[in-house]
């Protein structure tokens, strides 16, 4: 790589993805990477961290991967220390981590709905808290919480998931407010169905055949899709301006009202990874 592409990196870098290894989170590292950053990849999958290592092989220079569990703190403090003595200070971070279960409300266990909790909104505060404490004392950075089309509208089959996302919804504005004068950008996406691991096993064949009839895109979004706007909602030079936002990224479906019917092809059913 070029002189001016690691002077790049450094002043971008380093951004810290969590559940990076896969979806949402893989594809934001690729395209992070793509821009000159260096990439600390944390999950607490250990297979796919190994297949993300092996996948950005030729990255070994601007990326490490961490095993971590969000809802530990002990984990998450030594992520960080780890990343000041890789790559200094975090300037970025991208909140991918994140599970999910469809079950309806009566047949939701009080254990998936506060392990659900613990990981997508806990998480997200434990992470989001330790991030802006190196981004405090370096001056300022970006993070971008990613939420879901289930935290801001009423998803059946969705009581666990949708109540940690509209959380870190709420968590956004929040540390939007209370960081900004530390030069702290906070912002979130809401992803609507999108093809990752994650909806792969969530989305059973009826439940994509209600939300692509919901969707005026008709079709699934893909994980580089979201991974364009993170990466934007990170650069301050396309979004300075911009924090305590969430922005839907769904094909039109928060959108809708009354649309018109029209068949779902059978092929927009595929998945795109």
């Amino acid at each position: 790589m070029d002189a001016s592409s690691k002077t790049s990196r450094t002043v971008l870098a380093p951004t810290v993805v969590t559940g990076g290894a896969s979806g949402i989170g893989l594809a934001t590292v690729r395209e992070m990477l793509r821009r000159g950053h260096n990439v600390v990849i944390a999950d607490a999958n250990e297979a796919s961290l190994a297949h993300a290592s092996s996948e950005l092989a030729g990255h070994s220079e601007a990326t490490c991967f961490i095993h971590c569990d969000v809802t530990d703190e002990t984990q998450v403090n030594d992520l960080f220390e780890r990343v000041h003595q890789r790559f200094g200070p975090v300037a970025g971070l991208v909140q991918s981590a994140g599970i999910g279960v469809e079950s309806a409300f009566f047949e939701t266990s009080v254990a998936t709905f506060r392990k659900i909790l613990d990981v997508n909104l806990l998480g997200s505060f434990i992470i989001g808290r330790a991030a802006a404490r190196q981004m405090r004392a370096r001056g300022g950075g970006a993070i971008v919480n990613v939420a879901s089309t289930s935290g801001l509208i009423g998803n059946a089959g969705r009581c666990a998931y949708g109540a940690s996302k509209g959380g870190v919804v709420t968590l956004t504005k929040v540390m939007a407010v209370e960081l900004a004068e530390y030069g702290i950008r906070v912002n979130a996406v809401a992803p609507g169905a999108i093809d990752t691991p994650l909806v792969k096993n969530m989305h059973s064949p009826q439940t994509r055949e209600s939300l692509l009839a919901r969707i005026p895109q008709r079709r699934y979004g893909n994980p580089e899709e979201i991974a364009s706007l993170i990466a934007a909602l990170l650069d301050d030079s396309q979004t300075g301006y911009c924090t305590g936002q969430v922005i839907a990224i769904d094909g039109g479906m928060t959108a809708v009202g009354l649309m018109a019917a029209r068949p779902v092809s059978s092929s927009l059913t595929q998945t795109n990874t």
